[in-house]
């Protein structure tokens, strides 16, 4: 969602390269550039005012440190203030002594209200938390019906009265339920509207008055930009939210509502909605989006991911065969749909640090060769996939599964050649050694050259230590990104 900020602030460091310092000459012109970009990410202007004078006075107050470039400088100063605009920490849920906690939904038709409510109940599912979700929106058709649905995918009860009720009535049964069975939350889903009314805010706050929530969270669409802004403000004036959250953060949106919404209604940003899959939630981490507008990546976020889908005890042994070179065809196809779990490949190397510059089709033909790899595997015997060599020594079987996946002989072929030198180098990683890296992914060209760009030199000089002026020694070897 941010590339496009991204490629532009970049551009705003690229005019600091080589200068001794900032000075008030030099950084004008950045200064431009950053209101450039974020006016162009829809971030709104007030916000972009307030962040420029403030980017500024930071920047020709700051001396630079040994060691640092003025543009690494700058990059901090600017990382600084994303994290300070969008709330410098994560805000979690409220969680009261005496359950159930409250959580009134709201907002506008259309922002993904419903499917956001399932989502946040999944989420605390995972925490251990029980929930019992609300269905009051009788308005709009199958909002019921969907609710119901998604309850039943995830799990999750869901308490409906259908859609004559009064949905303040609806509310007040819904959390009375939900106290009498001993429910750690209750999420509520409220009606939306295509545009804010009176009739949707009196009955919002007729809602509020009797349950009383313990959260009242806007769920704002990502993709409406500047407007973004103004609706947090009506909402947060006329009913009072604790805070927000940001769907569609997936979507060709600009980014901009995740920088105005928390300066607008001081009110934070709890979640963001990064897919339309029903898991597809997250905290929200001022520090992480900076990192990832920046981009820098966002390992702690990867990390998380990982960890929902990986058994500790099953990493153990994984890596016990990779160090050994016992890894097998049966243990790539394990690894390559636990990459699916954690989410798209476009999505997840935009985690990694580096890896933002890899263009939509690149990422697109690793997805390819992913699937072409994994027919190619799934036309092997058992026996095959356990035992690799017995393919490297046998054109007649790498002719059959060729013709079981749909693909060429010398695609088996290269598959097989590049399974083996990816776990020779394995081995060698593992003893120490780091040789040039096979690419299995040959469709992508060469990603990893990414990792040597200077997105963001100096960057863990920041931390405390200087950096080294030392510019990295080339890897002559290095042919492409390597292997899963």
């Amino acid at each position: 969602m941010f590339e496009a900020l991204a490629d532009r602030l970049e551009s705003t460091w690229k005019k600091l390269r080589g200068q001794d310092k900032i000075s008030q000459s030099n950084i004008q012109e950045a200064l431009r550039e950053v209101r450039r970009a974020l006016l162009e990410a829809d971030v709104n202007l007030q916000v972009v005012k307030d962040f420029v004078t403030e980017v500024e006075a930071k920047a020709q107050g700051s001396e630079v440190i040994a060691g640092v470039q003025p543009d690494q400088q700058f990059i901090k100063i600017v990382y600084d203030e994303l994290v300070k605009v969008m709330g410098e920490e994560n805000v979690p849920l409220a969680e009261v002594q005496q359950p159930p906690t409250v959580v009134l939904m709201a907002g506008l038709q259309g922002t993904g209200k419903t499917t956001a409510t399932a989502k946040l109940a999944l989420h605390l599912r995972k925490l251990e938390r029980s929930c019992l979700m609300v269905a009051t929106d009788v308005y709009r058709p199958a909002a019921i019906d969907q609710l119901v649905t998604l309850g039943k995918q995830i799990d999750v009860p869901v308490f409906e009265l259908g859609s004559d009720a009064d949905p303040v009535e609806i509310a007040r049964q819904g959390v009375e339920r939900g106290r009498a069975e001993g429910i750690d939350t209750v999420i509520i889903d409220t009606a939306g509207r295509l545009q804010i009314d009176q009739d949707m805010m009196a009955e919002l706050a007729r809602i509020k008055e009797t349950v009383q929530p313990n959260e009242t969270l806007l769920v704002v669409d990502a993709m409406t930009g500047q407007e973004a802004a103004n609706l947090t403000r009506t909402f947060h004036e006329q009913i009072g939210i604790t805070g927000a959250i940001l769907t569609k953060l997936d979507g060709d949106s600009r980014g901009g509502a995740a920088l105005s919404v928390r300066h607008i209604s001081g009110a934070p940003i709890k979640f963001v909605g990064v897919g339309e899959k029903v898991e597809a939630l997250q905290p929200f981490y001022p520090e992480r989006m900076a990192s990832r507008i920046l981009g820098m990546g966002d390992v702690l976020t990867l990390v998380e991911k990982a960890q929902e889908e990986i058994d500790l005890a099953d990493a153990q042994k994984m890596q016990e065969k990779i160090l050994s070179a016992k890894f097998d065809f049966t243990d790539f196809l394990k690894q390559m749909r636990l990459l699916k779990n954690m989410g798209s490949l476009g999505g997840i190397m935009k985690l990694i640090p580096g890896m933002n510059k890899l263009s939509d089709e690149q990422l697109k033909q690793g997805e390819t060769q992913l699937k072409r790899c994994e027919a190619m595997i799934n036309s092997m015997t058992r026996q095959e996939r356990t035992n690799p060599d017995l393919l490297a020594s046998s054109p007649s079987r790498r002719r059959r599964i060729a013709n079981g996946s749909g693909y060429k002989e010398a695609d088996v072929s290269k598959l097989v050649s590049d399974f083996q030198k990816m776990r020779n180098l394995m081995q060698q990683m593992g003893q120490g050694s780091f040789p040039g890296m096979p690419g299995m992914f040959g469709g992508m060209g060469n990603p990893g050259a990414a990792l040597n760009r200077p997105a963001a030199p100096g960057w863990r000089g920041y931390s405390g230590g200087a950096t080294s002026k030392k510019k990295p020694k080339k890897d002559k070897k290095k042919k492409g990104f390597g292997t899963l």
